[in-house]
């Protein structure tokens, strides 16, 4: 699959790969490059050359840039209430704590610094910062991690063509919630300022309409 994928880099875009040799650089070209607001998938080349990614192309890309520098391409999903989109990260560990590289429309869902004991810290630390437009906390859960070599026949990192496929088959892995029905029917909404400093710099058009 790798091999596949190097093949059809010209030499610029493999000496920018190349450069992007550890997480907080793959995030550096995530954050240098506009949130796509558009509707349909983009793989990891088509980010490369377009210069543009939603999260799920963003987590994508990076998973793909993580691959390349021999760590496993492992994603995981954020699960929002039924009043905002979801969030995707890739996942990487150091020192055996996990960190996240992400593309985001939201200010605070992006990168994370490997100091993570667990999986469900990883999520927990994007708690406050996931609300909609309205100031609404809306993350309940979350699936992962997963490994996105099992979908190696989809081609995920040349071709758009089996994205939608893959995205049906992340949805079947398990939610595991991190908070109770209780509890989110009890959140205080996020003050003013987070709300404003969250949405600093985001495409409008890629915002989810409450």
């Amino acid at each position: 699959m790798l091999n596949k994928f190097e093949t059809q880099l010209s030499p610029d875009e493999r000496k920018l790969l190349d450069g992007l040799n550890s997480p907080t650089k793959i995030q550096s070209f995530l954050n240098g490059i506009p949130y796509s607001a558009d509707e349909f998938y983009r793989c990891p080349l088509r980010v490369l050359r377009e210069r543009k990614a939603h999260c799920f192309d963003g987590a994508l890309f990076a998973a793909m840039a993580l691959r390349r520098i021999g760590r496993p391409p492992l994603i995981l999903e954020l699960i929002p209430n039924a009043r905002d989109d979801d969030h995707i990260l890739a996942l990487f560990k150091k020192n055996d704590h996990w960190g996240a590289v992400a593309q985001s429309n939201f200010t605070g869902l992006r990168y994370r610094e490997p100091v993570y004991r667990s999986l469900r810290e990883l999520v927990m630390s994007y708690f406050e910062d996931f609300f909609n437009t309205a100031g609404e906390k809306t993350l309940v859960g979350y699936r992962g991690p997963i490994n996105l070599k099992v979908f190696d026949d989809l081609d995920w990192m040349s071709s758009d063509a089996g994205l939608e496929r893959l995205s049906t088959l992340i949805d079947r892995y398990r939610i595991q919630p991190v908070i109770t029905d209780e509890m989110a029917a009890s959140l205080t909404p996020v003050d003013e300022r987070s709300l404003h400093a969250g949405l600093m710099g985001a495409n409008e058009a890629g915002l989810f309409k409450i």
